[in-house]
């Protein structure tokens, strides 16, 4: 059996350009693709954390260094510059390497540079809004 597990994310990215009359797809620094193991025409998912849109797309490489995230095409319509992002790739992995699988996230900072690289999501996440943590015991 496999299950689609995330493979890699760019946490908090961006958005530096929203170029409608392109074809499609979303453009992302080398570096920053480099970082988290995810390579050109791979498809992602996007989330935005402004307005709550997501959707898929595929990777265009950009200029290594530019700290370029910018949504091409139709999906252009769902970001404005300035907007902040995840970007999600995700892999089959099978049942036997479920354990050992650490996917890569780079978590970065308002101008797109890499901050911190992790291989897992934090334990809990706190809601400041209700002063609680979303974790519950079942």
């Amino acid at each position: 059996m496999f299950r689609t597990m995330m493979n890699g994310k760019i946490h908090r990215a961006t958005v530096t350009e929203a170029n409608l009359n392109y074809v499609g797809s979303i453009t992302i620094d080398r570096d920053i693709l480099d970082a988290v193991g995810m390579v050109a025409n791979e498809k992602v998912q996007i989330v935005n954390n402004h307005n709550g849109a997501r959707f898929e797309t595929y990777i265009i490489e950009g200029e290594k260094g530019s700290g370029v995230i910018c949504v091409n095409g139709a999906a252009a319509r769902l970001v404005q510059p300035g907007d902040i992002i995840i970007i999600i790739s995700y892999a089959l992995i099978p049942a036997e390497e479920l354990l050992s699988h650490q996917p890569k996230i780079a978590i970065m900072t308002p101008d797109n540079q890499i901050k911190e690289l992790i291989n897992h999501e934090p334990e809990s996440t706190f809601c400041s809004s209700l002063g609680e943590s979303t974790n519950q015991s079942y």
